[in-house]
């Protein structure tokens, strides 16, 4: 029996053993290229396919009638321990696969996965969570420090600024009213301020603030709102996180509320943990989401009682350019700026011109928060002669609330910040969004990991 060796390479000789002379046969370079990149993709294809590891779907139900943008979150400890870095979230739609920014918040008690979920008529929205590189870069959220503040932007607009510096009023007012840890500008998408400062009314107003008013703390009667009394304040404590990614960008920082005591001393006797974050908007987008979330607890063994008062807790003083003729207030139970005082209220929106253009704010409380829906301080329409306002979801305005030792409490606020008007019909999709998120149901897929 005749045997042959066959030899390959790009000029092959094939020999035929048994005769004396060899046969040549010459592969051309083109051949031999288009062999070796077929083998190359081939390879390629498979150690993607290796490391694209499927970790879970998730089918999020919607109403198909979405106006606006809605965030979501999972728990990621639940689904998988692969590190952020190597997680891509893709939408599915008529087996077409589109990547989905996403972002991981890593905690004390494990990571979560945040998305955002963009309006379609789809009813069912399903989302592929994979195990396979780098997230494709976004423009995302800047997150800068500058003079004692914290500056979130979006591209060359700043949205909001964090002071964490103490700051003072005019020269030749009472240095008491100084105070940090407080938003100011708060500005709309188009660079509008809504908030302001140093109001020759009421120096104590800080754009957007958070204190207490009427505080029994061991045996004293405080006020950490009225600062000319010099009976309390609240301070910048430092930061716990500074957070910026393809969802969102934001901070936590802890606000020590300081009791002045009669005997000169000062103790603290409110911790609490303030984390503010705005979620990336789309670029044709009028609008963005801003959350604030207040962890409060006793910061030693003395209980807290806060007093019924009727203003207290998270304020607004609104732009100097509002005034009673040219903005509008509207709650979710129909009361207008006349009626919104001492109502309580899911929402609030104040819009109104700002220059030659027009824009708002949009404020939810949480059903879970404290004596929600929420008591509210809403100035008359004479306040000051012309109508200034200012807007608080004041919890305490009809109650006390009692903080004890050892137990942490939770206030969640989100903000919608706009441009142009806000519809009532928009207002309450926002909140609803905000209180009921779209149903999420997982399905994990058989893990790889080893």
């Amino acid at each position: 029996m005749e045997q042959y060796n066959y030899a390959i390479s790009p000029s092959t000789t094939i020999k035929r053993c048994c005769v004396a002379r060899p046969i040549h046969i010459r592969i051309s370079s083109c051949a031999y290229l288009r062999t070796y990149i077929c083998v190359t993709l081939f390879f390629i294809l498979l150690t993607f396919t290796l490391q694209a590891q499927r970790i879970a779907t998730l089918q999020v139900s919607t109403s198909g009638k979405e106006r606006l943008n809605i965030p979501m979150q999972a728990d990621l400890e639940a689904l998988t321990h692969i590190a952020d870095s190597s997680l891509q979230l893709f939408e599915i739609v008529n087996g077409k696969k589109t990547n989905i920014p996403c972002q991981v918040e890593a905690a004390g008690n494990g990571r979560t996965l945040h998305w955002m979920i963009t309006p379609a008529v789809r009813t069912v929205r399903t989302f592929e969570l994979v195990g396979s590189g780098a997230q494709p870069a976004v423009q995302a959220l800047q997150v800068t420090e500058k003079d004692g503040a914290l500056v979130i932007a979006n591209g060359a607009k700043d949205l909001l600024q964090y002071n964490f510096k103490t700051v003072y009023p005019p020269k030749g007012i009472d240095t008491a009213y100084k105070r940090s840890g407080f938003i100011h500008p708060l500005n709309t998408p188009s660079g509008h301020a809504l908030t302001r400062i140093n109001a020759p009314d009421h120096y104590h107003h800080w754009g957007m603030w958070n204190p207490w008013t009427h505080v029994l703390f061991e045996n004293d009667t405080l006020d950490f709102w009225n600062l000319k009394d010099r009976k309390g304040t609240v301070r910048f404590a430092g930061f716990n996180a500074v957070e910026k990614g393809n969802v969102y960008a934001g901070f936590s920082a802890l606000h020590e509320h300081v009791a002045f005591k009669k005997d000169g001393s000062q103790k603290t006797a409110i911790n609490e943990v303030q984390t503010v974050r705005i979620y990336r908007q789309q670029p044709a987008d009028p609008y963005y989401i801003l959350d604030i979330t207040s962890q409060l607890s006793c910061a030693g063994s003395s209980p807290v009682l806060l007093l019924e008062y009727r203003y207290g807790g998270l304020g607004i003083r609104a732009t100097e350019l509002w005034n009673r003729d040219n903005s509008v207030t509207l709650t979710s139970e129909g009361k207008n700026r006349k009626e919104a005082d001492g109502s309580t209220a899911r929402w609030c929106v104040t819009q109104g011109s700002l220059d030659k253009d027009y824009g708002g704010l949009e404020m939810m409380s949480y059903p879970s928060n404290y004596n929600h829906p929420e008591p509210l301080r809403v100035w008359p329409e004479n306040m000051n002669g012309r109508g200034d306002v200012f807007l608080n979801f004041s919890p305490t305005k009809n109650k006390d609330w009692l903080l004890e030792p050892g137990k942490t409490y939770i206030l969640k606020y989100r903000m919608l910040v706009f441009n142009n008007q806000l519809s009532k019909e928009q207002a309450e999709e926002a909140w609803q969004s905000f209180a009921h998120p779209p149903a999420l149901k997982i399905q994990k897929i058989k893990s790889q990991e080893k």
